[in-house]
């Protein structure tokens, strides 16, 4: 036996995977759940999050945040005392997540998204001011995407919005029952190009 290669072997720290060797993992695993094989481009974060209003912004909720592309981006706008609390339903994704991003305003919970009312409650508070989605609603198991929408409306404070990044426009569907003011645009700089919705709670 080798004791010289056991010694160094039991001396190497544990390796983080990189994000990216993360999130091709989470879409080969999950397809169904991960939009995408590849995370959301600089320019479509940036103008997702434009019309958040961070000022007024105490609790913002992420669903499917993968490796975390826009939980980052998100705590560097975030006030000192606001709280970002991010919702997957891959326990590999959130093991990342917490070990990974080290901020105290942040939550990476293991749960379902249509459950996001009782996890809000949870962790102190009475609404959300926004709600950002990047989960394929066209491609979500029946039923489920309708609950999430709904839920989104209720957990949402008046003037909120639920900020959804999608490949299918087929996610209005799921929005205009529960938002009567649907905000759209495009970004043709994201692998690929990604139809963009901001779902207002008037």
């Amino acid at each position: 036996m080798n004791t010289s290669s056991t010694t160094a072997s039991r001396r190497s720290p544990k390796r983080v995977p990189s994000p990216a060797g993360m999130f091709l993992r989470g879409f080969v695993k999950h397809p169904v759940m991960v939009g995408s094989v590849i995370p959301s481009s600089g320019k479509l974060i940036r103008k997702m999050l434009a019309p958040v209003d961070w000022a007024n912004t105490k609790v913002f909720v992420e669903y499917g945040p993968g490796v975390g592309t826009f939980c980052r981006p998100i705590l560097e706008r975030m006030a000192p005392d606001a709280q970002l609390i991010a919702i997957d339903t891959n326990p590999e994704f959130i093991d990342y997540l917490n070990g990974t991003i080290l901020d105290s305003r942040f939550s990476a919970v293991h749960a379902s998204a249509a459950d996001v009312v009782q996890i809000v409650a949870d962790h102190g508070h009475a609404h959300a001011d926004y709600v950002l989605s990047g989960l394929p609603f066209s491609t979500l198991p029946p039923g489920i995407g309708d609950k999430i929408a709904t839920a989104t409306a209720e957990v949402l404070r008046p003037g909120g919005a639920f900020l959804v990044y999608q490949f299918s426009p087929k996610v209005r569907d799921f929005l205009s029952p529960n938002f009567e003011r649907i905000d759209h645009d495009m970004e043709w700089w994201n692998v690929p190009p990604a139809q963009l919705y901001w779902a207002w709670k008037d």
